[in-house]
């Protein structure tokens, strides 16, 4: 025979003060672990939609990104003409020779400035990124000193707006419009004419990479090969999606930071739960024991007190969520560990995050109602009576 599980309610609602307590605690830690898990999905499922599909980076060999690659400029020369290569209504193939660097920016959240890419790009770049929609002001005048910047960047730093000057390289840059990508990654980024930003780094022959666009998905994967085969070239060829789906790195650290701060906190609410469980023990000594004349078994004690912790725990999983829901979709940055500079996301509260906290504060349900639900369950029924 099992107890109701109205039973348990009662007893919950009873100890209203302690069981608010104590499932706040647990929802604390559900909260800091659903953030950890947030960051890292807004992070992966930003890049994982960045790149078009028949894009191709390519970079030197053995490059683990563009801002450590020294793409010259005569190898481009060589191979935007290779078969596979789409072109655009005037014949131009679409193949883009591109410098990266990093610059600092200050903001109203970071005085010291953080770093921020800017790409130098020609027209036939701007083409490649047909996503990029001009939301405010005008592209960068092939030739001039102007800047047209991603609308994270816009948003986040006040001197880079338009109608504002920034500075880096040898003087001052006029920002002249806000673009926006569907692509998030493409957000945090500053887009400049590419002679201009390489002449003033000194990397007019020594770049950083090309962006091709592939006709179809065959030629793509062909032109891939061929690039890779060529050892003329000595360049390395991949999908534009690949490289960016691999600069997840950053958030592999916050999902384990984040993991064990909640783990830390959950020791905490494991006994936060424990001593609720003991002292509703210690309280209902004569209920348990005139249960037990009733006839509830032991094993119906120790799964009625399991389940009464399971319960505790339950709300404070939903308050955890609860907590944490309204930063779903709020924007933030991160650095990259690969560009060494900022990456504007959304973080991202799913539906598998809900459940995985939920069934974490489960867990520390379990984990601390389990030894007083034992000694519920182990006292006679003599003794229980009497200590009631």
């Amino acid at each position: 025979m099992i107890l109701p599980v109205s039973y348990n309610l009662r007893n919950l609602a009873v100890r209203r003060t302690t069981t608010a307590m104590t499932a706040l605690g647990i929802g604390l830690t559900v909260a800091v672990l659903a953030a950890s898990f947030a960051l890292v999905d807004g992070l992966r499922l930003a890049l994982e939609a960045s790149g078009h599909p028949l894009n191709i980076l390519v970079t030197r060999k053995g490059s683990e990104s563009e801002l450590a690659s020294n793409f010259e400029r005569r190898v481009f020369e060589d191979l935007k003409f290779k078969p596979g290569i789409a072109r655009n209504a005037a014949g131009e193939p679409l193949a883009s020779l591109e410098v990266v660097t990093v610059i600092n920016l200050v903001s109203v959240e970071y005085p010291e400035g953080a770093n921020v890419n800017v790409r130098g790009v020609t027209p036939i770049g701007l083409e490649i990124r047909e996503d990029a929609r001009l939301v405010e002001g005008r592209w960068f005048t092939p030739g001039r000193r102007e800047a047209t910047v991603g609308s994270s960047i816009a948003r986040r730093y006040p001197e880079a707006r338009p109608g504002k000057k920034i500075r880096f390289g040898r003087g001052e840059w006029d920002v002249v419009g806000v673009y926006n990508s569907d692509q998030m990654a493409r957000n945090s980024e500053i887009l400049v004419d590419l002679n201009q930003v390489a002449a003033d780094f000194g990397r007019e022959s020594v770049l950083s990479s090309a962006l091709l666009r592939a006709t179809d998905a065959v030629a793509h994967q062909a032109l891939i090969n061929d690039l890779e085969a060529d050892t003329r070239l000595n360049v390395q060829a991949r999908a534009e999606k690949e490289y960016y789906a691999q600069q997840t790195s950053s958030g592999d650290l916050i999902r384990y930071l984040g993991t064990v701060v909640a783990l830390i906190m959950a020791v905490g609410s494991c006994f936060g739960a424990m001593n609720t469980m003991y002292a509703a023990v210690a309280r209902r000594s004569k209920e348990i024991g005139t249960l037990r004349v009733l006839g509830f078994s032991r094993a119906a004690i120790l799964v009625s007190f399991l389940i009464e912790s399971l319960m505790l725990a339950a709300l404070g999983g939903i308050a955890g969520i609860l907590l944490v829901l309204p930063v779903n979709g709020l924007t933030t940055g991160i650095g990259s560990f690969t560009t060494f500079s900022e990456i504007a996301f959304q973080l991202k509260i799913t539906p598998a995050t809900m459940l995985s906290a939920f069934l974490f504060a489960l867990a520390m349900g379990a984990a601390g109602g389990l030894l007083p639900a034992f000694q519920a369950a182990r006292k006679e029924i003599l003794t229980a009576l009497r200590e009631g």
